[in-house]
This record gives structure tokens, C-alpha cells and sequence, in this order.
């Protein structure tokens, strides 16, 4: 016998079958005894506990005794023993007991390093619990300590699981957890392990400080030693998020086990592979298996080698594009790239050259999957990527070749008829258990293999036919569908298949099995069509009324897949859906309620954008991010611009922290176009921000110049100083739109009259621009050094102090970090070092919890050129880091500006070969019209000075000497000395270029 406390209190009989205990009050006596199997418990005790609100008499105790002897007859003893009762059963018998010996048991596993045997005796030890601990004892110590037990097992199975590398199908439990347990810090620190092996720094920290939160609000206590060192080791860690990976697949792979082989081998020498067939045949998921092929990521056959570690496998799904022009800015998004950082220009880098540069270095197999409508577009730059980045290979899917030099074309075929038989069952299973296809002869069915194989040939053996067809078990016998197969597609005898008649076939049965559907089903499932990287099921019910019955349904009709929580439908069902969605004449109230919902989750997030919960907040719209320029794209072909403005309006902090700014650009210039320089009334700021988020794309300087006066008349209108606009973050960057050019001065008085608004992140920006305004940069403006130091500059550190106060106070790391690395560049231009490099820190710990590479890169050199006069080591260090990060982010500035700092220190050690191949290497990567890049131009300059110098070419060290003075006078006014140090150059060389130029 057998007995349950882990839930409502239970006995069962050697067979399985459950022994009727009778009422609460009997089942309570059977726990109170079982909770110490073998101890006697007092008979006051039982009548007390078994009924708190009224206690058991003593004759009706013994009367439940008694009944509760015979129920369960011999195979328990339950002995009266002086003034109480004890029951007699091995411990083992009871699940509660057995539950802690298991999870015992799992936990040394787990210290000896054993996850594996862990995991699976942690499981089994959970497997036990039917519900609440002792449920028939309301309040009882025993229950919990149990549940205690339970979440400490938990917890540990999820260690375990987190060791496999299980964390993607970790996440939404821990999530769920860790909001029933918010003070619970080793589920907090279970859930940061998993986001950030998902990839997800960002969201990882965002965890930490919702616990943080938590515990100083709720206990008045920091975390502890252990979630702070946690939180210590992902700051460090590379904030560069991993390129996005091959999807998860939830079903097994038939049938192509040799060709995934094949494939395989062929990429390990060739660089562009194509997989070429119809639809439905299988192209996606033989390319999924070969990118988790083991050995496939590494560098193809004659490409050079530089020793560095493979990056394994980007998967870039391109099927939910309408335009070409949106391919580069994909590719940028699937490697993980920001197109910006915190620091922003008038856009005019081309994606493309931004790729390039990203992958020029890089180990990486890049999967394109769906490229044939978007050929004309994927194949001169798939061309010339392989061109540029002799470790890159590509493989491509689609029904047609690129048609490129050096193509390898793979055709992907339908399964053989084994194969295909196989497949069918195994989907068949999963919707009707035992489901097996038994041979023709001997049977008394006549043979469903018989029926399963016409059905197959009939579906000319696709994946995707016969999955479709196979989850329509789940209500049709197979002979039934069968002949409804057959009806529908007047299936004869048939030789050989071209593609095209393959893709009628593949057409007819998603008719076929959408026929079949429901109306309501139908209704749900051409309506989910608007979601263009799936949807969440609160989403789905909001834009398209879908119920999560619904829902389940269209996935057990293999019509939706589910995956981490998300629900997404395959393309090829997704485009007859649309179709559908268009004939039902639904397409335009649904595509608007879709815009709707997008501009209100987008309104619901920005107030957290600037605020405590950013990271939170930024993780949650980056799971939506695909439905954003979808919303927009809708606006823009209705001519619905309210909406459009709105859309972008709201989203703009996001789309700029993000560095994803492009990913509209080209929506916001449509949207422009549409309207012109006069907006509806009443979103005059809109239209500002519409500006600027067009001015971040190619072609950017054009938009800018068009529009730049009216959008800076209408956000004049929306700030007035004395009363707040509706998004605070376009001040801050309307600032860095305008500095130092034309409309400077009218910006700075714009923001500055923020000082005194009533919105707290408005007044910290309107004192970070006052702090440039006291030096004159702000205007390109510089006032010349004085015998008693730099006018201006105890201004601009108090004012700077403040803003740094007031981004913090509002918990906006995008602003704090600019503020600070403010004050770190004034703190070097007074040579105080240390002060620099404490600055620095604090800003690189902000950038890297933002996942923003461009600028910790920056941050980087700028501690590595402080650190040079002391550290050498750790300057060497800084500036690898920093050419790594910012090679991931495709940028050459930063890349040029890390090899000038390697150059500086290869100069420093004698090493002239060396620091002369860097800095010719950072000249060609420098950018001289950058304005970020100036300082690191005028180091670099000053570096090919010393280097002619050492080599006694006097004048060619002073030519640089010369340019390096005059570069820096140019952007800081001030003269001379006074300007290289301005820029932050060492004082060890600050007389050598004053003086060699002079001598000019």
C-alpha cells in the first residue's frame, strides 16, 4: 500500500486503485499519523488539529479510528499505544518521504557535478506532488516545511537543467516563480543565468534590480553577497547580444539524417550553399538540422585564420519582408547589432558597408531562409559579403538559385516513401496516442500502412502536406481521411512532379485542412496573419478575439506552432491566411486594430523607458519589435498619419536606446511624404520626432536638411519651458542633431529653457547642454586657456554633477551614462586621471547593462588612454576589449580608435613595426568628418608624429604634429595647448606637438 500527503490526503492499493478514506475529518486523522510514521501522536493532539474550529470528542474519535482501520484493513497498522495512536508503514510508502529522499539524493548529484542524474531523480521527486502539502491540515508546520522542500528541489532541478543548457525552455517558469516568490534571491539569480544564456543581458540585469527593488522595499535589505557577484559577473560579461539562433524545433526530424550529413560536408568547403525546392518540402528545417550540425560553424576550407573562436551560426528568417530595402537593416537585427549608439549623428552610413565591417573578421555561418522574394536583393549582397569577409559562409533557402559565382545549389527533394510513412506516423502520434501503421498482410484492418502510404503519395510525400494532413487525426479515421484527401485532390496514378505541380498540391491541402476548420477557427487563424513575428495569447485575443482554447486548437491542427510562449504560424500557411484575411474582407479593421494594440503597448512602456524599470521594459518591446514597423508600414498605406506619427512618437526612446532607429527610418521619410512640413494638428512633436527617426537612415542628411526648421518650430511649440511635451527623449536628441551646425543656438535655448520644467528627465537634460554651454562647445565656440585653468569648467562640473544626479534619481541609465562620460572628459582635461577612470567605470557598467557596444568601445579607449600612463597592461587590455566590441558592432571608427590606443602603447615599447602597422590600419578607419572621432584623430596624428620623430623624419613629424594642432583647435576654439588638452592628449605630449608644429 501507498500513501499521499504531497496533495489531498490518499491511499492506494498495490494495483493502483485508490482506497475511499471518507470524509476531511478521516483523511485528517490518516495525515497526522502518516506526517511520523511509526511515532504516537497524542489523542488530544488528533482532536485538536483534525477539527481547529471544534475538537473531536473522545467517542467520535475512536469512531473515526475505527472506520479508518477498516478502510484500510491489513495492509497498514494503526496501533492505540497509551494515550494516543501510531500507524505502522515503511517510510518509503509515503510519497512525502519519499519525495525527500529523492531530493536528497538529486542535490549530492548536483554537487558531484552530475546534472544529468540530478535532473532526472529531482524530477521524479517533483512528479510526486499532486497539489498543496497536506491539504487536509489547514496551517500545519509539516505542510510547510514540505513546500519548502519542494521550491528548494525546484530550484535545484532548475540548476540542473541550466547546466544542460536547458534555459530557453527555463525561462517562463522561472519567470513565474520568481513573481510568486519576488524575495526568493536564488530563483532571481536561477532566472539571470537563464535570460542571459538566452542572450539576453539586458533583461538579466533588468531581473537583478526588479529584486533589488524588491528586497530594499519590502525588507529594507540589500541583496546578497552571492546575487551581487552574480550581478558583478554579466556586467562584465561581453554585453554584445549572440546573433540570433536557428529556431527551436518542437517535433523530431525525419528522413534526412544522410543529407544533413551531406550538406554539412559541403559547407566545410564551400562558402554559399543554396537549398532549392518547393514549398512545404522541407527547406527551413534541413537548413535548422545543418546549422546544429556538429563542426559546421567553423571556418570553410581556405579561409584565413586568426586563431579566434568560431561564432557559431546567425538564422536570419527573411519570409516576413515586403521590401529589399529592408534586408540589410534585417541582417543587422538577426546579428545582434545596434545601428547606433548613445551618441547620435544624421544618418548616412549605408547597412550594408555597417555589415561588412561587423563581419569583415568573423567566424560565422549566416542561414538565409526564404530568400525567393527578395532575390533580386539577397544575392548581390550575399555576393558581397562573401567578397568582403573571407570567413563568412552563407546558406541560403529557396525555390529559386541566387545565381551568383561560386553557388553551390543543394536540391532539397520530397521524402522517399519510407521516409514519408515514418513522418506521418510520427505527427499522427502526437494527436492520437498509440496511433501505429500495421502492415497489409495478416491484419485484420486491411492494412493501414496500405492507406498511410496512398496518402503520402497523394501529399507527394512534402513535410509540411503531410504534417498538415496527419494532425487531422486527431478528429477524422484514417480512412475517412483519406477519401476526403482524395476529393480534394482528384488524385490519379503519377509519375515525376515539377516543382510548380509539387507547390498546387502543397496550396490544395492548406485549403484542404483550412476548409475544415471551423468558422471561428477560420476567423482566428486569418487574423492572426497580421503578427509578423508571432504573438503572445494575451496579443492574439486583443488584436484578433482569439480565445486560448482557440489557440491550442490551431496548434494541435499544426496550423500555429508555440515556442517559448509565443505562438507563430509557418509562412507558407501564413500567406494563404492573408489571403483569406483579404477575401473576408477583414484585412483593414483587423491591420488597424493590430496598429492599435502595438501604439498602446508602446504607450504603456514609455514612462518605464527613461525610468527604473528600463531594462525591463526594453526586454518586453524587443520581443514585439517585429510588429512595430508592421503597425507603421499599415499607417503609411492607409495614409493613416495620425497614427503613423504616433506610432513612431511613442516608440522613439525604445527605437534609440535600442540603437534600431532604421529599422523605421525608411516609414518615417514615407510618412513625410505623405504629409509634407505640415502636420494634423495637435502633433507637431510627433512630426519632429518623425524627422529625426528619418534622418537616422541613408539618406538621412537629405530629410534633415528639408525639414529640420519646421519639425524645430513645432517641438519650440511643445516644449515652452513652463509646461512638458509628450516625449521628454526627443529633446535630448534633437540636441545631438544640432550641435555645432546650423541651428545650434536656437537648440540650446530650447533645451536649456527645460531647466525649471516640471518633467525631472527634461531638467536633467536642460543641465547636461548647460554644461556644454559653459565650456562653448556646445556652439563650437572655445574660450582660450587662462594662467588659472579652463574658464567655464567649474561651471560645467556642477551643472553636470546635477544632471548626473537627476538621470539617477529618475533610474535612466541612457542619460546617466551620457552625463558621466561628460565628466570624465573634463575630468582628463584637468588632468585628473583617476577621477577620469572612476567616471568611466561607473558610465561602462550602464552602457554594458544597455547592450550598448558603440559606446562601451568608446568608453574603453577612453579608459585605456588614461590607464597608458600608469597601467600598461590594463590600458593593452582595454583597448583589445574595446576592438572586439566594436568589430561585433560593425564599427570601423571605434575599431580604428581602439588600434591607434594599440599603436600608442607598441610605440611606447620600442616596437615601431607594430605601432606604425596599427595606426595606418586606424587612419584608414578613422572617419575625419566624425565628430566623436576628433580626439582620437588628433591622438593618432600625435602618435605618427612621434613615430617619424623616433625615426629621425623630422618633417614628416612635424606635418603630423602641425595637422594633429590645427584638428584640435578646430573643434575646440581654444589655442595652441590649451586645445590639445582640451581634447584630452597626454601632457607628455602635449609640448612635443605644440612645439613641433610651431617649428612648422
Amino acid at each position: 500500500m501507498r500513501f499521499g500527503l504531497l496533495g489531498q490526503t490518499c491511499a492506494w492499493r498495490d494495483d493502483g486503485s485508490e482506497i475511499p478514506l471518507g470524509g476531511p475529518a478521516r483523511r485528517g486523522l490518516l495525515a497526522l499519523l502518516l506526517v511520523n510514521p511509526g511515532e504516537v501522536v497524542s489523542a488530544d493532539r488528533l482532536a485538536d488539529e483534525v477539527n481547529p474550529d471544534e475538537a473531536l470528542s473522545a467517542h467520535a474519535l475512536q469512531s473515526q479510528m475505527s472506520r479508518l482501520r477498516t478502510a484500510l484493513g491489513t495492509a497498514a497498522t494503526i496501533e492505540r499505544a497509551g494515550a494516543g495512536y501510531r500507524i505502522v508503514v515503511p517510510r518509503d510508502d509515503v510519497d512525502a518521504f519519499r519525495f525527500e529522499r529523492l531530493a536528497r539524493e538529486g542535490r549530492a548529484a548536483l554537487r558531484e557535478e552530475d546534472a544529468e542524474r540530478a535532473v532526472a531523480l529531482l524530477r521524479e521527486a517533483l512528479a510526486l506532488w499532486r497539489g498543496p502539502a497536506l491539504a487536509d491540515l489547514t496551517g500545519s508546520p509539516a505542510a510547510v516545511r514540505l513546500e519548502e522542500l519542494r521550491l528548494t528541489a525546484l530550484e535545484d532541478r532548475m540548476e540542473g537543467e541550466l547546466r544542460l543548457g536547458g534555459h530557453r525552455a527555463l525561462v517562463p517558469e522561472l519567470r513565474e516563480l520568481v513573481g510568486r516568490h519576488p524575495l526568493r534571491e536564488r530563483l532571481a539569480g536561477l532566472l539571470m543565468r537563464a535570460l542571459f544564456a538566452e542572450g539576453g543581458q539586458a533583461a538579466a540585469l533588468a531581473a537583478f534590480e526588479e529584486t533589488r527593488r524588491h528586497l530594499a522595499d519590502e525588507l529594507g535589505a540589500d541583496p546578497s553577497a552571492e546575487l551581487l557577484a552574480l550581478h558583478r559577473e554579466l556586467l562584465a560579461a561581453d554585453p554584445s547580444p549572440p546573433p540570433v539562433a536557428p529556431p527551436a524545433q518542437l517535433t523530431s526530424f525525419v528522413g534526412r539524417a544522410g543529407e544533413v550529413a551531406e550538406v554539412a560536408e559541403l559547407l566545410r568547403t564551400a562558402r554559399l550553399v543554396t537549398l532549392v525546392g518547393p514549398g512545404g518540402v522541407g527547406k527551413t528545417r534541413l537548413s535548422v538540422e545543418v546549422a546544429g550540425a556538429p563542426g559546421v560553424a567553423g571556418p570553410a576550407a581556405g579561409a584565413r585564420s586568426s586563431g579566434r573562436a568560431a561564432d557559431d551560426v546567425c538564422f536570419v528568417e527573411l519570409a516576413a519582408l515586403r521590401d529589399g530595402a529592408e534586408l540589410p537593416q534585417a541582417l543587422l537585427g538577426a546579428l545582434g547589432l545596434r545601428e547606433n549608439g548613445l551618441r547620435l549623428e544624421v544618418g548616412e552610413r549605408r547597412p550594408a558597408d555597417r555589415l561588412i565591417a561587423a563581419l569583415a573578421d568573423r567566424v560565422l555561418l549566416l542561414v538565409l531562409d526564404n530568400c525567393e522574394h527578395l532575390v533580386e536583393e539577397v544575392a548581390p549582397l550575399a555576393a558581397r559579403l562573401l567578397a568582403a569577409c573571407p570567413r563568412l559562409r552563407v546558406l541560403a533557402t529557396s525555390r529559386e538559385p541566387l545565381g551568383i559565382t561560386g553557388e553551390h545549389l543543394w536540391q532539397v527533394r520530397p521524402l522517399d516513401d519510407e521516409a514519408a510513412v515514418r513522418l506521418f506516423t510520427d505527427r499522427a502520434r502526437a494527436v492520437r496516442r498509440g496511433f501505429a501503421v500495421a502492415p497489409a498482410v495478416g491484419t485484420a484492418d486491411g492494412g493501414t500502412e496500405r492507406v498511410v502510404r496512398r496518402i503520402c503519395a497523394a501529399l507527394d510525400n512534402l513535410p509540411l502536406a503531410i504534417e498538415l494532413t496527419a494532425a487531422r487525426l486527431r478528429t477524422l479515421e484514417l480512412d475517412d481521411l483519406a477519401g476526403r484527401l482524395d476529393d480534394r485532390l482528384a488524385v490519379a496514378a503519377r509519375g515525376s512532379r515539377t516543382a510548380q505541380e509539387r507547390h498546387r498540391t502543397l496550396r490544395s491541402v492548406v485549403a484542404w485542412s483550412w476548409d475544415l476548420l471551423p468558422e471561428a477557427e477560420q476567423r482566428a487563424a486569418r487574423r492572426f496573419t497580421v503578427f509578423t513575428g508571432g504573438a503572445s495569447a494575451e496579443a492574439a485575443s486583443r488584436v484578433c478575439g482569439i480565445d486560448g482554447e482557440t489557440l491550442e486548437s490551431l496548434v494541435d491542427k499544426s496550423l500555429l506552432e508555440v515556442v517559448g510562449g509565443r505562438y507563430r504560424m509557418l509562412e507558407t500557411i501564413r500567406a494563404y491566411g492573408a489571403e483569406q484575411l483579404d477575401a473576408a474582407g477583414e484585412a483593414e479593421p483587423v491591420r488597424r486594430a493590430h496598429a492599435r494594440a502595438v501604439l498602446d503597448l508602446f504607450r504603456t512602456a514609455a514612462p518605464h523607458l527613461l525610468r527604473t524599470r528600463q531594462l525591463e521594459w526594453l526586454g518586453i518591446l524587443a520581443r514585439e519589435h517585429g510588429d512595430l514597423p508592421a503597425a507603421v508600414r499599415w499607417a503609411v498605406e492607409s495614409s493613416d498619419t495620425a497614427v503613423g506619427l504616433e506610432l513612431l512618437a511613442t516608440a522613439s526612446a525604445y527605437l534609440w536606446i535600442r540603437g534600431v532607429s532604421p529599422s523605421v527610418a525608411p516609414y518615417a521619410v514615407a510618412l513625410l511624404d505623405v504629409m509634407g512640413e505640415r502636420p494634423p494638428a495637435g502633433l507637431g512633436e510627433e512630426y519632429a520626432v518623425c524627422v529625426l527617426l528619418a534622418a537616422s537612415g541613408p539618406g538621412g542628411r537629405e530629410v534633415w536638411r528639408r525639414h529640420r526648421a519646421a519639425a524645430g518650430r513645432a517641438l519650440a511649440a511643445a516644449w515652452p519651458g513652463d509646461r512638458p511635451g509628450r516625449y521628454p527623449a526627443v529633446l535630448l536628441l534633437w540636441m545631438m542633431h544640432n550641435t555645432g551646425g546650423e541651428g545650434a543656438l536656437e537648440t540650446f535655448a530650447l533645451v536649456t529653457a527645460q531647466r525649471d520644467c516640471p518633467h525631472g528627465w527634461a531638467r536633467a537634460v536642460a543641465r547636461y547642454v548647460l554644461g556644454f554651454g559653459a565650456l562653448g562647445e556646445f556652439f563650437g565656440e572655445g574660450d582660450s586657456l587662462g594662467e588659472s585653468g579652463l574658464p567655464g569648467m567649474a561651471e560645467a562640473a556642477r551643472v553636470w554633477e546635477g544632471a548626473v544626479e537627476e538621470f539617477r534619481a529618475f533610474g535612466d541609465r541612457w542619460g546617466t551614462a551620457l552625463a558621466l562620460d561628460a565628466l570624465a572628459g573634463l575630468a582628463v582635461a584637468r588632468g585628473d586621471r583617476t577621477r577620469a577612470v572612476a567616471l568611466i567605470d561607473e558610465a561602462l557598467d550602464l552602457t554594458d547593462q544597455l547592450g550598448a557596444l558603440e559606446d562601451a568601445a568608446d568608453l574603453l579607449v577612453n579608459r585605456g588612454d588614461q590607464l597608458v600612463e600608469t597601467d600598461l597592461a590594463a590600458a593593452r587590455a582595454d583597448y583589445d576589449r574595446a576592438a572586439a566590441l566594436a568589430r561585433r558592432a560593425g564599427s570601423s571608427n571605434y575599431v580604428g580608435a581602439a588600434l591607434r590606443g594599440l599603436g600608442d602603447i607598441a610605440l611606447r615599447d620600442g616596437d615601431l613595426a607594430e605601432a606604425e602597422s596599427h595606426y595606418a590600419e586606424a587612419l584608414e578607419l578613422i572617419d575625419p568628418l566624425w565628430i566623436r572621432s576628433v580626439g582620437n584623430r588628433v591622438r593618432l596624428l600625435a602618435g605618427l608624429g612621434s613615430l617619424a620623430e623616433t625615426r629621425g623624419d623630422r618633417a614628416t613629424a612635424r606635418a603630423r604634429f602641425r595637422q594633429a594642432a590645427e584638428s584640435a583647435t578646430a573643434v575646440t576654439g581654444a589655442p595652441g595647448a590649451d586645445a590639445l588638452r582640451l581634447i584630452g592628449l597626454p601632457e607628455s605630449l602635449v609640448e612635443a606637438v605644440s612645439s613641433g608644429a610651431r617649428a612648422v
